[in-house]
């Protein structure tokens, strides 16, 4: 997933486990569903999620054609079954089939032509925007983690990641490379998490 090599893989610590993380590092896929899944859950849980859900489906990789072609209550099972893999498994069972029929009409299955060819970080962005269950903050967050750990930086990414982008920031997962980075990222969360009740509580006075 590197610009200069996108079969090398890289090393990432962003589920904390080893072999989730393995796979994050191998498939581009796999990075995309995590962030997917990464909402109203620990972000280790989010991306643990693909290893757990490759290992449902009998593989070491997940499979756009396969998951697209799935039925969808089949597939919906595989987020339940105990330990579910989401706090909302059956929503997010649906998005994540949702995007993966989506890289099969647009992409031919192919997480990685998402940013092989773009020109720019507008570009880039505005691909990742489009995906089944990505939002404006979403795709920006996704193209920090492109441009920090996996090397795809395109002309201006860090301008199109927005305050994601920044150098040596803690504001999301594209800044957890270990124990003490999540730790820092959490607590930036809950700093802002708070600051916007604390603001919401004064514009109701």
């Amino acid at each position: 997933m590197t610009e200069s090599n996108e079969d090398q893989p890289v090393t990432v610590r962003i589920a904390q486990e080893p072999k989730a993380d393995e796979l994050l590092g191998r498939s581009p896929l796999a990075a995309l569903v995590g962030m997917l899944l990464d909402q109203q859950v620990p972000m280790e849980w989010a991306f643990s999620g693909p290893y757990s859900l490759a290992q449902r489906m009998g593989g070491d990789d997940l499979d756009a054609h396969e998951i697209a072609a799935h039925d969808p209550e089949a597939f919906t099972e595989l987020f339940t079954a105990k330990p579910a893999l989401h706090r909302y498994p059956g929503a997010m069972a649906k998005r994540v089939q949702q995007l993966c029929q989506y890289l099969v009409a647009e992409y031919d299955g192919d997480a990685s032509a998402v940013w092989t060819d773009v020109s720019n970080g507008a570009e880039l962005r505005k691909r990742l925007n489009a995906l089944p269950g990505f939002g404006t903050q979403k795709a920006q967050i996704f193209l920090a983690l492109l441009g920090k750990q996996y090397g795809v930086r395109p002309t201006g990414w860090r301008e199109a990641a927005g305050p994601y982008g920044e150098a040596g920031s803690h504001r999301s997962v594209a800044d957890i490379t270990g124990p003490e980075s999540l730790a820092e990222v959490r607590a930036f969360k809950q700093h802002a998490k708070q600051a916007a009740k604390a603001a919401k509580r004064a514009a109701e006075r």
